[in-house]
């Protein structure tokens, strides 16, 4: 189960209105206390409200807390307000509602929510480390006995590096990579566990396995080896036993545990595991305690990383080279497993790729220094192999070491954190449906516990950029509330630390990259105002305000006597489209302080929008004067007296209509000029900064049937083009792969980036049509834009309210629309003849007659 904001679902409909209660925790703790309680209503009525809510609250079966009738519409963020919670403890909780004629739904299934560590002296555990630091991983060991009938048991534990517990032999808890990458100078989450069903009467066995990960491994770009290193590997675990007779038990890491070598020899998130099946280890050595403290120790706030599904291998081919590879058919981040009964000290090497070259022979060139190498050793009995503290970016794979391949014994397992699944969209066009497919499976690759940029080579960082130009893309696609919730408070503690300058990468690599780069850094305000307009928790603008508000502050403070923000080096429209040998002016080059200007006005309009929103009236007012003088001082510097900008490039007509950078009577003067470029190339031009903006603001001036032309334009560059070079995730450049097939060796080449799949947003928001008018989509607006080849959309969007449904086909010269909006919802239906009509929950059918389009 999930941890999320503590939402319920409740799904028993009773003629009139039905409530779901979503709150779950499952083995991790919620990032709200006292929590936030959700739900959502259903109705097989047109128009019900929910009038009132009554929740009742329990532990061990018994009610705790019963809010009574609360009459209120409100079903969202609800506060808790029963009596003070114990650490370590499972709840659960129902509720029902009632509609507008007073009468009442069922009662909802339980949901659950597990606090953490809820008192700071409630730590008793140390922090230990095994006796000699190596590349093995280490296994730290504690028997203890079990006298009593047990009611409850609790298991806190966290790692410097990364850790796989056991009990008994068994795992405890189903996520990979645990505890998570946080920055760690600040925040080191851990995970809490209920394990009362593996505790057993007598002798038992606690187990934890060590690998360095991102705290203690070789981390960043090419040349730095070992660079993000603090103490070694150690681990922090508590057990909290509760017996029937109200007796307890504390088993706590200390000087009394051992430690002893594991089968793993080594394990690199850039370089790969090594297995052993023959090892084995009977010697115990004592642990070394160290006094690392508790100070920055969290409860888990997202989703785990878990395995998301086992893909078959689809075929295997030998390379003109002779190569041995396995094809999995799709791109993934996660790692193989392999089921062999080989050799006593059979050597099985597996190396992966995401493609084969144009000669069709295996190519890692692009994995530059990682060496993404799994190798297995054989016990020379039914081995079964697959990595526990590293992952890799890959479609294929090649083995050496097997005389003969059996395809049956190679299966893939695609992992990601464990984001619910939010939306879907679907046309009448494969092609887009394709991309579609490529932007969602490039969002799971790259939303292992961190938005990475990429899942393969020695980097996987968590460019802060690329995750705020596809977060309203991510929304989408999956609930990622509570995995952009843990990152943005990351990424403010560091904000903080440095200034006011956002770093360029979150969790930060001081020394690496840069601190402050414009629309990188814009991240800290962009992020969290979309966040809150996705769920509606203004509690990630509060945590925050401070690193939104010193980041504006930098702007400002950096800004010429005539009011530019031009200081600094910064990335501009990373990745542009260029043409090699450009003596005619083709490459798209967009002036970078126009572009600081930009975003600085954005980011302080964000920022007066966010303190209105927090009751900060004074701040309000002076962050929208920033705004508003930025906007003119830019106008003044970049913009002709007759519209022309300095930069005519499509990133710089975007970004002018998209930030609202100019006055309202001149913005259809650059839209119509924005017109003019796209026809002048045919294709787009812009980078990672004007392409999640572009086909936006050519629907938003009337002009969707140039934003269709890019959408399923099927040459270099487009989206297309990827699809139909067999693409099955998001290209990092335009032209990752030439038409050829030959992939160019430029030093940064991925084949899954999100970064340019920020189109998804467009697809929801503009040809499906579905706008949030007000946060969590209390109020939305459905809007469809039909247009180029498609003649059939079908989208869904989970709400914290319910899933908005839309769906329309065009034929005929017929329109037709049909709209589930959910209870406790309004929504605005815009028809492409511009008829509108407002309407509450239920379902809705409109039919228009289309014009020429």
């Amino acid at each position: 189960m999930k941890n999320r904001t503590l939402a319920l679902l409740l799904a028993l409909l009773v003629p009139c209105i039905s409530a779901t209660a979503q709150l779950t925790t499952g083995g991790l703790t919620s990032r709200h206390y006292p929590p936030l309680l959700s739900w959502i209503n259903t109705s097989e009525l047109d128009g019900a409200a929910q009038s009132a809510y009554r929740i009742c609250w329990y532990k061990a079966g018994k009610l705790v807390w019963d809010s009574g009738k609360v009459l209120s519409e409100e079903s969202v963020l609800v506060p808790y307000g029963g009596p003070e919670m114990e650490s370590g403890t499972l709840y659960t909780w129902k509720v029902r509602t009632w509609d507008g004629n007073g009468r009442a739904s069922k009662w909802s299934g339980n949901a659950s929510y597990m606090t953490g560590m809820l008192d700071p002296a409630g730590w008793k555990a140390q922090w230990i480390e095994p006796a000699e630091q190596s590349e093995v991983s280490q296994i730290l060991h504690k028997d203890f006995h079990v006298s009593g009938q047990v009611a409850a048991a609790t298991l806190y534990i966290t790692a410097h590096g990364l850790y796989e517990a056991t009990l008994n032999g068994r795992k405890v808890g189903d996520g990979l990579l645990t505890p998570g990458w946080t920055s760690y100078d600040n925040r080191i989450q851990y995970q809490t566990y209920d394990v009362t069903d593996m505790l057993k009467k007598g002798g038992n066995s606690l187990g934890v396995k060590l690998g360095e990960g991102w705290y203690n491994g070789r981390l960043a770009l090419r040349e730095y080896k070992q660079f993000y290193r603090h103490h070694g590997m150690a681990a922090f675990v508590q057990l909290e036993v509760r017996f029937k007779d109200g007796s307890t038990q504390t088993i706590c890491s200390d000087g009394s545990w051992t430690s002893s070598e594991s089968e793993i020899r080594s394990s690199s998130i850039y370089d790969g595991e090594t297995i052993d099946a023959r090892f084995k280890d009977d010697s115990l050595t004592p642990v070394v305690v160290k006094d690392y403290g508790t100070a920055e120790l969290i409860p888990s706030i997202s989703e785990p990383v878990r395995v998301q599904c086992i893909l078959p291998a689809k075929k295997l081919i030998v390379t003109p080279k002779g190569e041995k590879v396995i094809d999995f058919g799709q791109n993934i981040s996660g790692f193989e497993i392999i089921e062999y009964q080989g050799r006593e000290g059979q050597e099985i090497v597996v190396t992966h790729a995401e493609e084969l070259d144009e000669n069709g022979n295996f190519y890692t060139t692009n994995m530059r220094s990682a060496k993404v190498t799994g190798r297995y050793i054989c016990s020379g009995g039914q081995d079964s192999f697959r990595p526990t503290f590293t992952w890799y970016g890959f479609r294929y794979i090649k083995v050496e070491g097997m005389d003969e391949i059996d395809l049956d014994d190679f299966r893939a397992a695609a992992i990601s954190s464990d984001n619910d699944v939010a939306g879907r969209f679907s046309c009448n066009d494969e092609l887009v449906n394709r991309l579609q497919s490529n932007i969602v499976w490039s969002q799971i690759d790259n939303f292992v516990d961190v938005p990475t940029d990429c899942p393969q080579r020695d980097e996987r960082l968590g460019w802060t950029g690329d995750a705020q130009i596809f977060f309203r893309t991510a929304t989408f696609n999956r609930d990622v509330q509570d995995f952009f919730y843990k990152w943005i408070l990351d990424l403010a503690c560091e904000t903080e630390m440095h200034g006011g300058r956002v770093p360029d990468i979150c969790p930060d690599l001081p020394g690496v990259v840069g601190y402050g780069r414009t629309g990188w850094a814009d991240a800290i305000t962009i992020i969290p105002w979309q966040h809150y307009m996705a769920y509606g928790d203004k509690t990630i603008l509060e945590k925050a305000w401070p690193a939104m508000k010193a980041w504006v502050d930098v702007m400002q403070g950096e800004c010429s006597e005539d009011g530019i923000w031009d200081k600094g080096w910064h990335y501009g429209d990373w990745l542009f489209y260029s043409v090699d040998n450009d003596c005619e002016g083709k490459s798209a080059v967009t002036y970078k302080p126009y572009i600081q200007q930009c975003f600085y006005a954005n980011s302080a309009q964000i920022a007066a929008r966010a303190a209105k929103v927090l009751g900060l009236e004074s701040e309000a007012a002076h962050y929208s004067q920033v705004a508003e003088k930025a906007k003119s001082d830019f106008c003044r510097a970049f913009l002709t007296p007759g519209g022309y900008p300095v930069s005519a490039t499509q990133t710089a007509y975007a970004l002018a209509l998209e930030f609202e950078m100019v006055p309202e009577e001149m913005r259809p003067v650059l839209a119509s000029r924005l017109a003019a470029d796209v026809r002048r190339h045919g294709h787009l031009t812009t980078g990672f900064l004007g392409t999640p903006y572009l086909c936006n603001a050519l629907t938003g001036y009337g002009y969707t049937d140039l934003a269709y032309g890019l959408l399923q334009y099927e040459g270099l560059p487009g989206w297309l083009y990827q699809v139909k070079m067999g693409a099955t995730t998001i290209w990092e450049r335009w032209d990752s792969m030439h038409p050829d097939r030959t992939i160019p060796d430029n030093g940064m080449n991925s084949f899954n980036h999100y970064s340019h799949g920020a189109i998804g947003d467009w697809l929801y928001r503009e040809a499906a049509g579905i706008k949030e008018t007000s946060p969590a989509f209390r109020t939305f607006e459905v809007a469809p834009h039909p247009g180029g080849r498609l003649t059939q959309v079908s989208a869904s969007e989970k709400t914290p309210y319910g899933t908005i449904e839309v769906a329309w086909t065009a034929e005929g010269g017929s329109f037709h629309l049909d709209v589930t909006v959910p209870v406790g919802t309004e929504a605005c239906v815009r028809m492409p003849s511009g008829a509108v009509e407002n309407v509450a929950s239920g379902h809705h059918s409109f039919t228009d007659i289309m014009t020429d389009r």
